[in-house]
């Protein structure tokens, strides 16, 4: 499996992803550090979106996605994972079936659950040890959300917290699908269509849908 190369998806080579990293390509900095710096980016400068899904290849490429002010949690990932193989640290996209127990009431409206499918993280190797992490959910929100945004120390995952600062459980991790080395854009379609039937009866067709 080839984890840095650029690809339809992972389009680092782009003005755009070379934009995103421009600040980190230097020899100063540790591959560790660059990545450090890099999840934090990419976690707090694009705002956490899951009510606008996309139905089409063009929505999940890296450089379409870094022109946009915010993202679903597979948006952000893209984003880090053409971020982190441009700089030379191998990457993927790893996806999952989430639950979420805290202000879930508009997701039960919007997707009749409050369980969030494919959920999309990262899996990025550094020093020959592969780390999970999560750049979902931007520091502003998580405030919002009584619970300490998720740090990135270069040795351990960060995934989503299990409870909130006033020890209510926040995120269940329900389903691992495991990773994968490109964007899976059939599984995430047949994943979205499985799980959300009536949202897709109602949008039938429409190649973005906005919750």
């Amino acid at each position: 499996m080839d984890y840095l190369a650029s690809t339809y998806y992972y389009d680092y080579e782009s003005e755009e992803i070379q934009e995103l990293i421009k600040e980190f390509k230097t020899d100063a900095l540790t591959p560790k550090e660059k990545a450090k710096q890099l999840y934090v980016k990419v976690r707090d400068e694009w705002r956490y979106d899951p009510y606008t899904l996309h139905f089409s290849k063009e929505g999940y490429i890296a450089s379409v996605l870094a022109k946009e002010t915010k993202g679903h949690c597979i948006d952000k990932s893209i984003l880090l994972i053409a971020g982190l193989r441009a700089l030379g640290i191998p990457a993927r996209i790893h996806l999952a079936k989430v639950k979420n127990h805290i202000a879930v009431e508009r997701l039960v409206e919007k997707f009749g659950t409050n369980e969030l499918t494919p959920h999309g993280m990262v899996d990025l190797c550094l020093n020959g040890k592969w780390l999970k992490v999560s750049p979902a959910f931007n520091e502003s929100l998580c405030r919002m959300c009584n619970v300490a945004p998720l740090e990135f120390d270069g040795e351990n995952d960060s995934i989503f917290q299990e409870y909130n600062n006033a020890g209510n459980e926040f995120m269940e991790y329900i389903e691992d699908y495991g990773h994968f080395e490109d964007v899976p854009i059939d599984f995430i379609f047949n994943n979205v269509k499985e799980h959300y039937p009536e949202l897709l009866k109602k949008y039938k067709g429409a190649a973005i849908i906005k919750l």
